[in-house]
């Protein structure tokens, strides 16, 4: 008996050893795959991001043809099928164990995932793309005779009294959408097929999953914020459509989208008695956004030094951030201007700026991105919201405490409804792109007014049939990302409660400037941006706040 007993035991230790040796092998073939994948992507990453980055300040087309060629390139190196035959044969054995090679493994995997289709389909794509961000860069809106910026289709909508003047600059901001639509219907086709030959019903399901992403939840996510919002926007859209009756002498029942104030009613309008562009004239956005980051303990003197934050022609007119190298070279591209709108943009592109140039340099290259797509929007609303708190401009421009404490119920009300009018926006654009990727031969004209309507509660303008949806950059360059947008605003409450309550002790939460707190940038760098994309994304969340995502902070804040 003891001798089969010790026989069965030397068995079972040999199987162990050997199960051990194959799991170590497995594990050793991946790191080797690992060191060839860097040694190529990381050089041609760079190389592609600074491209990207050169053509948005020119605006020259051999500029977007070069980044175009880069994107392609990069693109072609994750289509590459049989190093994805690998990343699968890797996945299905479960012998990757090791953390860090396991997560590795993950997202690298869904990289190559999401570009498995033919080479000439990958062209078509990147290429077009590259033709419609050209378009959309160089695009000037023309009415009377005279091209505009969209700097200054923005302050006629803003401040213009005259119902004429602000119907022809809304119409010729949309005036691009002609010209891009048929593009952009051809890109959700070209998408569409590559997901379809990929195993997905379409692009649209395919981004979220491979960006750990359940559409049902997110759906859900979204009706219960439409629900959540719902009568608190309808009753403050009533108070809106009174003020602006009143300002620009128009029936209620007459109010038009050219009213709002805003080219899309992403924004809500100006109607409480604070005039936040008021502390922001004649003074430096940069310096100011500079010294407040410095004050966190998170300084960006290099990151202001490497970036492009003032007008030129030909240059890209919106705001981005993007990270060169995942190490040192993180550049923000702006066109400030000193007013509020400029303020809280700068201010939220250094967020994201931060959040890159923190992450850990000992992290693996392939986790030295942050967690997720929102978590970096998380960070970038946190602190551009600051731009609208009276206390921050207190803190940091300079105003007296009797003339924050006279705008303090003002800038509430102001901050609450930016905040619902964004929910509501969101929400057309998360269901327009859902449903014309489910379908993009329907009548998108038509969709997006039925949306608008229902979820802004935007009058169609009598008899208008035009591609309105397609003046949205987001529609064709940014696809299936705009709800991020949603998840980081419920996400940016979570971490403004989160800090408040549990770093700096704070009862007063209206009061929460940040400036000159070094515990908070401790906070960020320590219990955030160094997780980088170790985690998943609630899985991160949840280490750093002590909770997953929840909606119950931002309706804490803006709905209750």
């Amino acid at each position: 008996m003891k001798i089969i007993f010790k026989s069965i035991l030397f068995a079972a230790i040999f199987l162990i050893i050997a199960a051990c040796q194959k799991e170590n092998l497995m594990e050793k073939e991946f790191a080797s795959f690992l060191k060839d994948y860097e040694s190529k992507v990381i050089p041609l990453s760079k190389e592609s991001a600074l491209a990207d980055f050169d053509a948005s300040i020119s605006g020259k087309e051999e500029d977007y043809k070069k980044a175009a060629d880069f994107r392609l390139e990069l693109t072609k190196f994750y289509s590459d099928k049989e190093a994805f035959e690998k990343l699968k044969n890797f996945k299905k054995s479960g012998e990757i164990k090791e953390p860090l090679l396991k997560r590795q493994l993950d997202v690298i995997y869904n990289s190559y995932a999401a570009n498995q289709l033919d080479e000439k389909l990958l062209e078509e794509i990147v290429n077009l793309s590259s033709k419609v961000e050209n378009k959309f860069s160089t695009y000037r809106a023309e009415f009377n005779g005279k091209k505009y910026t969209d700097n200054e289709i923005d302050e006629i909508l803003e401040t213009s009294k005259n119902s004429t003047e602000l119907e022809k600059a809304w119409k010729a901001s949309k005036q691009i959408g002609a010209e891009v639509a048929p593009d952009i219907i051809k890109l959700v086709k070209l998408r569409n097929e590559a997901a379809i030959k990929l195993g997905y019903k379409n692009y649209h399901q395919m981004s979220l999953t491979l960006s750990e992403q359940n559409a049902e939840e997110i759906e859900k996510l979204f009706d219960e914020l439409d629900s959540l919002t719902r009568n608190e926007f309808t009753q403050l859209k009533s108070r809106i459509d009174d003020y602006l009756s009143k300002k620009l002498n128009v029936p209620k029942d007459k109010l038009m989208p050219w009213h709002y104030q805003d080219k899309f009613f992403q924004q809500g309008p100006k109607i409480y008695d604070v005039d936040f562009d008021a502390y922001y004239k004649n003074k430096d956005i940069v310096e100011i956004t500079r010294k407040y980051y410095d004050g966190l303990g998170l300084n960006i003197d290099d990151l202001i030094k490497n970036s492009d934050l003032y007008e030129k022609e030909g240059k890209y007119q919106h705001a981005y951030c993007t990270n060169i190298d995942r190490l040192a070279d993180v550049r923000v591209v702006c066109n400030v201007k000193p007013n509020y709108r400029w303020m809280g943009t700068m201010m939220h592109e250094f967020g994201h700026a931060v959040y890159d140039k923190y992450l850990p340099e000992e992290l693996p290259w392939s986790l030295r991105t942050p967690a997720h797509t929102f978590t970096t929007e998380a960070i970038a609303m946190l602190f551009g919201r600051m731009a609208s708190s009276p206390q921050w401009i207190y803190d940091v421009i300079g105003i007296s405490r009797e003339e924050k404490e006279k705008i303090a119920a003002e800038s509430f009300n102001a901050l609450k409804l930016e905040q619902l009018t964004f929910s509501r926006w969101v929400q057309v654009m998360y269901r327009f792109e859902k449903s014309m990727y489910e379908n993009p031969d329907q009548d998108l004209n038509a969709l997006w007014w039925q949306l608008v309507e229902k979820y802004q509660m935007i009058k169609k303008p009598e008899g208008r049939d035009n591609p309105d949806w397609a003046s949205k950059i987001h529609v064709a360059l940014y696809p299936a990302y705009y709800h991020n947008y949603m998840l980081g605003e419920l996400l940016a409450s979570q971490l403004f409660h989160y800090i408040n309550k549990d770093v700096l002790f704070n009862e007063n939460v209206a009061d929460a400037s940040f400036n000159n707190s070094e515990d908070v940038g401790n906070y960020l760098m320590e219990n955030y941006f160094k997780h980088g994309a170790k985690y998943p994304w609630n899985e991160m969340i949840e280490k750093a706040t002590g909770e997953k995502l929840t909606a119950k902070y931002y309706a804490d804040q803006f709905v209750k």
